[in-house]
């Protein structure tokens, strides 16, 4: 198993050392949230990032407003952040209400403040391999699991299941990148590809991060590739306390059985997304000060 939780553990732990250094220069990274409405799946996510910034020393904020919001009240409270000292780096959470205009709040942040990597400018700066942007966390996230957990990548036939801006495209740019930890042979598949396992038992990395729950089985899978399961899905379970439980993309049971490394649903790519968030905010703090 590949241990997410334990690598965000030493990331967190990377982060305050470097937050310590940073206070001895007068500097407290601050890392800001906001949050619009009572999205259940947000708010646990907000509340975690909340105690992981404590955690590492950071000054964190969250910015909880009503479902309700104007888009223009919400942009000019994207412009205050923008204008903040005390915030080195800030996201709007998504999913955000209907009548709103996500693509417009993403192009409005700073993108020296745009810690979640959506930014154009960012996006661009990861494609052509400026190591001056932010990546966004989940998939940055990702490549540092595979680094970390001793996986080879250079040569290497990397499958991704998934063509989302949040993690496909963007890890299928990191993982083309001529650099360590990268210099991969890319496949990206989707919902329209056709004879999907015949693209999934060719590769030696399987990036998995559909979004439908147990749907990459052991059969699937060539024997011993490496499964990274981005995926986290709630299904109904009348034996859990709470009537239901979290898997990921993978059915866990049969790719174990086949894959030499593997991440779990919970605990392994999940946790990794709010480290490499507080990275970034670090990075931007340090950029700040210089």
């Amino acid at each position: 198993m590949i241990d997410g939780a334990a690598i965000a553990r030493t990331i967190r732990e990377e982060v305050a050392r470097d937050v310590a250094a940073l206070s001895v220069r007068g500097m407290q990274p601050g890392l800001a949230v906001v949050l619009v409405g009572d999205d259940p799946a947000s708010t646990v996510y907000v509340r975690n990032k909340d105690k992981a910034c404590t955690g590492a020393g950071m000054h964190g904020v969250t910015v909880r407003l009503p479902a309700s919001i104007s888009q223009q009240q919400l942009l000019s409270q994207v412009d205050d952040l923008n204008a903040d000292p005390a915030i080195h780096g800030f996201l709007v959470q998504m999913p955000l209400p209907r009548h709103l205009d996500a693509d417009a709040v993403i192009r409005r942040i700073d993108p020296k403040k745009d810690v979640d990597g959506f930014h154009p400018v960012n996006v661009g700066k990861m494609l052509i391999g400026d190591t001056d942007g932010f990546v966004p966390a989940t998939p940055a996230g990702v490549r540092e699991l595979l680094a970390r957990s001793d996986v080879e990548t250079d040569g290497q036939h990397c499958v991704i299941i998934g063509r989302s801006n949040i993690v496909g495209k963007p890890m299928a740019a990191i993982m083309l990148q001529n650099q360590p930890g990268a210099n991969a042979t890319v496949t990206v598949c989707h919902s329209r590809t056709k004879s999907l396992p015949e693209f999934t038992r060719r590769a030696d990395i399987l990036i998995v991060a559909a979004g439908k729950a147990n749907m990459l089985r052991g059969d699937m899978v060539k024997p011993g590739a490496v499964v990274i399961d981005v995926g986290i899905n709630r299904v109904n379970d009348e034996s859990a306390p709470s009537g239901h439980r979290l898997v990921g993309d993978v059915e866990f049971d049969s790719v174990r059985e086949v894959a030499s490394k593997l991440t779990p649903v919970p605990g392994g790519v999940g946790p990794m997304t709010i480290a490499m968030l507080l990275r970034n905010t670090v990075r931007a703090a340090e950029r700040a000060i210089s």
